[in-house]
């Protein structure tokens, strides 16, 4: 399939037969496709969980308005941002770009300069809010790239992040659940989605051009 026929097919699966089982490949592919994804700064502050213990799971679902993804699926993957920026990992950041490149210049230690004099001075707040919305652009690309693995998924926001991020001991990482994203394969005889025309709006009420 090509790129518009893999978004046409993929759909925000509702029912997942949980005795189908995602190759680990494939996992690991899109997983990989997310960790690839751009971000503000190349900063990439957020992680991703990979949730295949049943029990985690059951105790994800009891907070996750008990949607039977969370435990039908065969892999449940839980991005989590920076709690905020701070000076320690900002200079993580750039310290292991510049060990990865071997070496660094000016205008690249003027721009973590200027990271570091404006992000740590926000609140707490403004920055995990900042780092979650690179969180959605890692989701947007994992999303396209298990379409391309044939593999279904759902975003879901359908959960309580507080519950979740005690569940996973995300304070400890310094990191707040952002979305979450289960993987595996569509129960087609039992999903009331899944037949369904996808519907989205017309380009000439989606793009404006200005030329």
């Amino acid at each position: 399939m090509d790129l518009i026929h893999m978004l046409e097919w993929r759909y925000a699966t509702k029912k997942m037969d949980p005795g189908k089982v995602v190759p680990e490949e494939k996992v690991e592919r899109i997983l990989e496709a997310a960790r690839l994804a751009p971000t503000s700064s190349g900063l990439q502050p957020f992680e991703i969980i990979v949730v295949t213990n049943p029990q985690v799971r059951e105790k994800i679902r009891a907070i996750a308005w008990n949607q039977p993804q969370v435990v039908d699926c065969s892999h449940l993957l839980v991005f989590a941002a920076w709690d905020n920026y701070t000076a320690e990992r900002i200079n993580g950041m750039f310290d292991f770009t510049n060990q990865e490149r071997g070496g660094s210049n000016e205008g690249w230690e003027n721009y973590r300069q200027q990271l570091l004099a404006e992000y740590p001075q926000r609140s707490a707040e403004e920055n995990f809010q900042h780092a979650a919305r690179q969180a959605y652009i890692g989701l947007g690309v994992a999303l396209i790239a298990a379409a391309a693995e044939g593999v279904d998924s759902t975003p879901m926001e359908g959960f309580s992040p507080p519950a979740l991020d005690e569940i996973l001991n995300l304070p400890a990482k310094g990191l707040k659940s952002v979305i979450i994203m289960p993987l595996g394969y569509r129960d087609a005889d039992n999903d009331w989605l899944v037949n369904l025309k996808k519907v989205r709006k017309p380009r000439e009420a989606f793009v404006s051009e200005m030329k």
